[in-house]
């Protein structure tokens, strides 16, 4: 990891840069496969199976045996953690229920708006090398809460065919209603466009790659809605003298796992801190069936050194990171500052993966600076709302000439037509 010591403000923007890596080809690529999974369904999508996930299907979609079967398959104690984690999933999330109001805003004209859940949904569930059973859950969950009647999910299958079992346990109790064994951006293009198997739908949800990224974007300009554009996994730690090293090791470590392209960055103005939180992810790192991986992203991640808390406050909002954990004395102070991030986590026993799998809160989250304007998934991300309105007679009536008055004024003359007529009846 690299160490940086008070640097300047004009520096900051090139510091905390995420990592970048060689995308000369990637577009020209995801647009080929969209293109020839838009002309050529099912076919072009076994293709590209062999080709990408290296695996020979016979099928792309799940059987019910197979899903009903995975429940054997998974021991006991993770079917109980699926089980509880679900439990606060929903508990949180029902929370975010949209209540209809009507509002009065001039005697005799009502309105309100009515949230109806997005009928069809595709969900993205990366497999690679982890398979994150947990995304099922964060994605259909509020789907279902949301009343989407159907739930479609695409997750990549290993070389036999197969999608881990866990996946399937907790897409059969999550309430998906379809799984295919799709990855990558063949999953994105048969989702956005629909083929022979794959129901087209109206809106995909889910992290991945770089390409899978490059491919929800892409489809998203004319053909489906997106959460968000959602890459590589990031923290940043917000730290103090009162900070534990280990768990603040154990914190940035839980990210950089995630994958070589993951950023990790602690930002404190303890300069032992430093020293000590650099030697625990030395010592910490060796001990990680991941170590590899985890020493990639940390080539590139950082350890800041500022001179006080607000320039420490200050970085974060440029950097608006996916997470942040604040484990400070005053962790609740710093936290009212904080106005980009995707999900925040405070004090010192409070780590990242508790949000990854089971407090409650979605873990699907902007990254690369997209805090500063996107929302991480929630309820709201799986429904429309419509406005409704309703106008009596008087309303018209008090109404009326202000509309006309308006679209007089903007040249649009059958628009006061519409009221004039209504005000002579």
């Amino acid at each position: 990891m690299q160490i940086i010591k008070y640097p300047q403000r004009a520096d900051w923007k090139a510091i905390l840069a995420r990592p970048t890596f060689d995308t000369s080809s990637l577009n020209e690529t995801v647009s080929a496969v969209l293109s020839d999974i838009k002309s050529r369904g099912d076919k072009a999508v076994f293709e590209y199976e062999a080709k990408f996930d290296k695996v020979n299907l016979e099928t792309l979609a799940v059987s019910e045996e197979e899903i009903n079967a995975s429940a054997s398959l998974v021991s006991e104690e993770l079917k109980s953690a699926i089980c509880q984690a679900i439990q606060n999933i929903e508990t949180f999330h029902r929370s975010q229920i949209f209540e209809t109001k009507k509002i009065e805003t001039t005697k005799g004209v009502t309105c309100w708006q009515k949230a109806v859940g997005i009928e069809k949904v595709g969900l993205y569930v990366p497999g690679g090398t982890a398979p994150l059973f947990s995304t099922v859950l964060m994605l259909a969950i509020p789907a279902k809460i949301a009343g989407c009647k159907e739930i479609v999910l695409c997750s990549p299958p290993n070389k036999e065919g197969k999608i881990p079992p866990a996946i399937l346990f907790a897409a059969k109790e999550a309430g998906v209603n379809k799984v295919f064994k799709i990855g990558g951006i063949q999953a994105i293009g048969a989702m956005a466009y629909g083929t022979e198997s794959v129901p087209k739908v109206y809106k995909i949800f889910g992290p991945g790659n770089q390409y899978v990224m490059a491919a929800k974007q892409l489809v998203s300009l004319k053909d489906v809605a997106i959460d968000m554009p959602a890459g590589p996994s990031e923290v940043q730690v917000i730290a103090d003298e009162t900070a534990n090293p280990r768990f603040v090791a154990a914190d940035l470590l839980s990210q950089a796992e995630h994958g070589a392209d993951s950023q990790v960055i602690l930002t404190t103005t303890s300069e032992k801190l430093i020293s000590e939180v650099l030697h625990e992810v030395e010592k910490q790192t060796l001990e990680l069936p991941r170590c590899e991986i985890a020493q990639k992203a940390l080539a590139h991640s950082k350890l800041i050194l500022l001179k006080d808390e607000q320039e420490i406050i200050d970085m974060t909002n440029q950097y608006a990171p996916e997470h942040l954990i604040i484990e400070t004395a005053d962790y609740m102070e710093i936290a009212g500052q904080i106005i980009n991030a995707g999900s925040v986590f405070l004090g010192h026993y409070t780590p990242e993966s508790a949000g990854d799998y089971a407090s409650g809160t979605n873990h699907t989250l902007p990254t690369n600076g997209y805090a500063t304007a996107y929302s991480g998934v929630n309820l709201d991300s799986f429904v429309k709302k419509i406005t409704f309105q309703e106008i009596t007679k008087e309303g018209i009536l008090r109404l009326g000439h202000t509309i006309e008055v308006m679209a007089e004024n903007e040249d649009l003359h059958a628009h006061k037509n519409a009221v004039t007529l209504r005000l002579l009846e």
